[in-house]
């Protein structure tokens, strides 16, 4: 079968239009697939980036070619045929897709399978391979990214203005950089631009793009008095607590003896504590609840950390659902961070376990820093371990209040995901879905619910005692 002729690629247009020329992925002559049998393809959307999926039973070898206007992403699978799996891709995408507005895909010579994805918008396109582990055998992944991504900081700040008037506190338009057509309305206040303006003069992380700056008043409109922070207890600022929902898209996380899967139980547990965030204020302050996920999508563990970073969240609180070799285990349990040996082989075990998760859910190893990244996984220090450990306890408390627990105590080991050197960090094991009967709790609205109450008493209980002003962090 031939390409219809808007995605052909002619050799001129190659020369003229190609962003980033041809990716050849060598696998070596011993390594290509010839004849692979297709064995599952997926479509993976989300506002960051979508992904593509290719399942084979033996290594692939494709060529890719990005052209810009329209923007398209062609890849060239060698060695195989076009088969019903390949199809069906065709189907999978869907019209809400944020970046994928459809795929072709066609014989485009003997032994060679093109597919052409069409791109609603300019993107970053990744293409590589990744080895059998799993349940997985080789996949082919296309990861398609936005070129101008989406501030998760501004995405917050927007929210709030869209529901302040429900709240009964209106709040002004965010500053632009387009110039006023007249003097601006008089204001007592202006939570947003406080907020911007208190944000832009926190540090951020190494790497991290610049804050949001507010835009200088305008002469007509007077200063506003700065608060004292040396002896206020209120910060006058969003509380932002970072919810990490574990593994997602190709990475299902643990899977129960029902067939339930941890990515989705995590993710529905994390949508109901959000709601409860949103809803609560703290000594006054609002608190906003920020996703690391927001469907069913894989983040790998050093981007979680960074994006909880990038929004300078006061929080990060993981959330998983235990799993062990044999069904007996049961009980809810509280991790923090350990700068040495783990509190427990357990511990340890879980550890290894859930940093395995980029192997399973899949990355591009060659577009890693690894500097960056070690740098950033060496740079935990013992106060935010001690933070960690104080909101662990009251977390472990609530829960113990609710549900049984398998440790009476926060127990230490080297998380990945918890490795942030400037936010307290806990991940939550909510319970044993290893476990038949605890499974068939987690698969319950009710304890879902419950769940969520402890988990934002806890949160409460904790900023009570621990204002944000009260860390050594600036604010």
């Amino acid at each position: 079968m031939n390409l219809p002729p808007r995605p052909a690629l002619s050799q001129p247009s190659r020369r003229t239009l190609l962003q980033t020329g041809s990716l050849v992925l060598l696998l070596g002559t011993q390594q290509i697939a010839r004849g692979a049998t297709i064995l599952a393809v997926r479509v993976w959307p989300a506002p960051e980036y979508s992904r593509v999926t290719i399942e084979s039973d033996g290594a692939l070898v494709a060529k890719q070619f990005f052209v810009t206007t329209p923007p398209r992403l062609a890849v060239d699978i060698e060695g195989i045929d076009l088969s019903p799996e390949l199809r069906e891709l065709v189907a999978k995408v869907k019209p809400d897709d944020p970046n994928i507005a459809g795929i072709r895909v066609g014989q485009n010579a003997p032994g060679v399978v093109r597919l052409v994805v069409d791109l609603k918008q300019a993107a970053l396109p990744q293409v590589f391979t990744l080895p059998p582990v799993a349940a997985y055998q080789h996949r082919l992944v296309f990861d398609l990214y936005p070129a101008a991504p989406v501030d998760p900081l501004e995405a917050l700040i927007a929210e709030r203005l869209r529901e302040a008037p429900a709240s009964g506190t209106p709040l002004p338009a965010p500053p632009t950089a387009t110039a006023r057509t007249g003097p601006p309305p008089p204001a007592e206040t202006d939570p947003l631009g406080d907020l911007i303006a208190q944000r832009s003069q926190r540090p951020g992380p190494a790497g991290a793009p610049p804050p949001v700056v507010a835009a200088a008043p305008s002469p007509a409109e007077p200063a506003r008095p700065t608060p004292n922070r040396a002896t206020s207890t209120q910060t006058d600022r969003i509380i932002i607590v970072a919810l990490d929902p574990g593994h997602g898209g190709e990475d299902p996380g643990a899977i129960g003896p029902a067939g339930t899967r941890e990515k989705d139980v995590v993710l529905r547990v994390a949508h109901l504590l959000r709601d409860r965030i949103n809803a609560t204020t703290v000594g006054g302050n609002p608190m906003r609840a920020f996703l690391t996920r927001d469907g069913d999508f894989f983040v790998p563990l050093g981007v979680r950390v960074q994006k909880a970073r990038r929004v300078q969240a006061d929080l990060f609180v993981s959330i998983h659902a235990d799993a062990f070799t044999t069904p007996a285990a049961r009980g809810a349990s509280v991790f923090a961070l350990s700068q040495g040996g783990a509190s427990s082989t357990a511990a340890r075990w879980l550890a290894n376990k859930e940093n395995q998760a980029d192997l399973v859910g899949g990355i591009n190893v060659q577009s890693k820093d690894q500097h960056v990244q070690r740098a950033l996984l060496d740079m935990s220090t013992t106060a935010q371990i001690n933070d960690s450990l104080k909101l662990g306890s009251v977390l472990l408390g609530e829960i113990g209040g609710m549900a049984k627990l398998h440790k009476p105590r926060v127990e230490q080991a080297g998380f990945a995901v918890l490795k942030a050197p400037d936010i307290p960090s806990v991940l939550v094991e909510t319970a044993f879905i290893s476990n038949p009967e605890e499974e068939q709790r987690l698969r319950s609205s009710a304890y879902q619910e419950k769940l969520a109450d402890a988990l934002m008493r806890g949160i409460t209980r904790y900023f009570a005692k621990n204002p944000p002003l009260a860390r050594s962090r600036s604010v």
